[in-house]
C-alpha cells in the first residue's frame, strides 16, 4: 500500500525522479558542451581546419535527435530504466572511443553515433516524456527543472573540462569523463526502475473547447496523430534554426564587430544561464496556460529579440540582448513535450515527444550551419538574423494555426466525425 501511494503523481516520490532526472540530463548532456572546449586542441591534433573541426558537434546533434526517437520509443515499452543503461555504455564507449581516435573522422563518428545517437539521446526526450507523466498539477514547472539540466551542464562542464585538458590533455580528459558518465548514468538508472502510474490523459485548459480526452487524443488539433505531429516537427525546426543562430554565433559574431573572442564568450554564458531561469519562469507560465500558448508567448518573444539584433550592435547592447534572448527562448522546447502531453495519447508520449525534440535538434544543427553559410554568401550576420527571423515566423504561424483549432468550439469532433465518414 505504501509503495502504491509514492508511486502516485505528484508523490515525494515523483519529486525524488525529478532531482534524479535532473541529474541523467546534466550528465547526458555533457557531450555538446565538452567538445566546444577541446575543439581548439583537436583542431591542433589532428592538423584541421575549423570548419572540420566544428564537424563533431554538428553530426553529434544530428545523433542526438534522432536517438531521441529510438529511447521514447523504447520507453514507452519497457520503462525509462533502460534506455538510461544503453544511454550510460553509450556515454562511456564514446568518450573512450574518441580519445582512442586517430583522426577527425573517426572522432566524428564516434560522437555522432555513440555520444550523440546512443548516449545523449537517452537522456533528453525520454526523461522528459518520463517526467511529463509523474506529474499532472505542476506539469509544467516539472518539465522545465529537467530541461534546465541541459543548460545546468553548459554551465558545469566547460571549466571542469578546460582545467583537466589543460592539466592532462584532452584525451585522456575524455577517458575520465567516458568512466565518470558511465559509472554515474548507470547508477543513476537504477534509481528509474518503477513504471509512470496509469492515469488519463491530462485535459487540455477549458478554453480548449468541450473535445474529450479520448478525441483530443484521436484527432489532437482536428488532425490525425501523423498530420499533427508533422506540424509540431516543422514548428521545431523553424523555432529551433532561429534559436541556434546567435547560441552558434555570439562569439564569431562578437570578434567580427571588434569586440574579441572572450567577450563573445561571456554573452554566450550569459544567454545559457539566463536560460535557466526562462524554462522555470516557463513552466510555471505553462502550468497556468498551457502549452501551446506558452510556445506561442516564447516563440513571440525570441523573434522579437532577434530583431534587436539588426539596429544595435554596441558592446552594452549585445549584451542586454544576450540576456533577453536568453530569457525569452528557454521555455520554448520543454513547451513541445507538454503539448504532446495535452492532445496526444499518454501511451505514445515516448516516442512523439522524442520526434518533436528530434526536430527542434535538427533545427539547432541546421541553423547553425545555415547561418555560417549566410555569412560565407553575403559576408554579413545581418542577413543570418533575418534568415533566422524568417524561420522564427513559420514556427509562429503553425503555433497561432493549431492554437485557432483548438479555441474552435467542437474543432476536434468535427475532425473526427469527418474521418469516421471517410472510414
Amino acid at each position: 500500500m505504501t509503495t502504491k501511494l509514492q508511486s502516485l503523481p505528484d508523490s515525494p516520490y515523483a519529486v525524488f525522479r525529478l532531482i534524479v532526472t535532473l541529474a541523467l540530463i546534466t550528465l547526458g548532456s555533457s557531450g555538446m558542451y565538452v567538445i566546444a572546449v577541446v575543439l581548439p586542441s583537436v583542431q591542433a591534433d589532428f592538423g584541421v581546419d575549423r570548419a572540420d573541426a566544428s564537424l563533431p558537434y554538428t553530426v553529434m546533434m544530428i545523433g542526438f535527435g534522432l536517438g531521441g526517437m529510438f529511447m521514447g520509443w523504447l520507453s514507452d515499452r519497457y520503462g525509462i530504466m533502460l534506455p538510461l543503461l544503453i544511454g550510460a555504455v553509450g556515454m562511456g564507449l564514446g568518450y573512450a572511443a574518441a580519445a582512442a581516435s586517430g583522426n577527425i573522422w573517426m572522432f566524428t563518428l564516434v560522437h555522432g553515433a555513440l555520444i550523440g545517437l546512443i548516449g545523449s539521446s537517452a537522456t533528453f526526450a525520454p526523461l522528459i516524456a518520463d517526467t511529463s507523466m509523474w506529474f499532472i498539477r505542476r506539469r509544467g514547472i516539472a518539465v522545465a527543472v529537467c530541461a534546465s539540466g541541459n543548460y545546468v551542464s553548459g554551465a558545469i562542464w566547460p571549466p571542469i573540462v578546460q582545467h583537466f585538458v589543460y592539466e592532462i590533455g584532452w584525451r585522456q580528459t575524455y577517458l575520465y569523463m567516458g568512466l565518470f558518465s558511465f559509472l554515474a548514468m548507470a547508477g543513476l538508472a537504477l534509481l528509474m526502475r518503477r513504471r509512470p502510474p496509469s492515469q488519463p490523459m491530462h485535459q487540455p485548459l477549458a478554453a480548449n473547447g468541450p473535445a474529450s480526452a479520448a478525441t483530443q487524443s484521436s484527432r489532437p488539433f482536428g488532425f490525425s496523430p501523423g498530420t499533427a505531429q508533422l506540424l509540431l516537427s516543422i514548428a521545431g525546426i523553424g523555432c529551433c534554426v532561429a534559436m541556434a543562430m546567435p547560441q552558434v554565433h555570439i562569439v564569431a559574431y562578437c570578434s567580427d564587430l571588434g569586440y574579441g573572442v572572450a567577450r563573445g564568450a561571456e554573452m554566450l554564458s550569459l544567454m545559457l544561464v539566463c536560460g535557466i531561469v526562462s524554462r522555470l519562469v516557463s513552466g510555471v507560465i505553462c502550468d497556468r496556460i498551457g502549452g501551446l500558448r506558452t510556445l506561442l508567448l516564447g516563440s513571440g518573444l525570441q523573434m522579437l529579440a532577434l530583431f534587436l539584433f539588426l539596429p544595435f550592435d554596441g558592446l552594452v547592447s549585445l549584451y542586454i540582448i544576450a540576456a533577453l534572448f536568453g530569457l525569452f527562448q528557454g521555455g520554448i522546447v520543454p513547451s513541445y513535450a507538454i503539448i504532446v502531453r495535452e492532445h496526444f495519447s499518454p501511451k505514445e508520449a515516448g516516442a512523439r515527444t522524442g520526434t518533436v525534440i528530434m526536430a527542434t535538434m535538427l533545427g539547432m544543427a541546421l541553423g547553425g550551419w545555415m547561418s555560417g553559410k549566410v555569412y560565407d554568401l553575403t559576408g554579413s550576420y545581418q542577413a543570418a538574423f533575418l534568415n533566422g527571423i524568417g524561420w522564427n515566423l513559420l514556427n509562429l504561424l503553425i503555433v497561432i494555426m493549431l492554437l485557432r483549432r483548438t479555441l474552435r468550439p467542437g474543432a476536434a469532433e468535427m475532425g473526427a466525425l469527418k474521418a469516421g465518414h471517410r472510414a
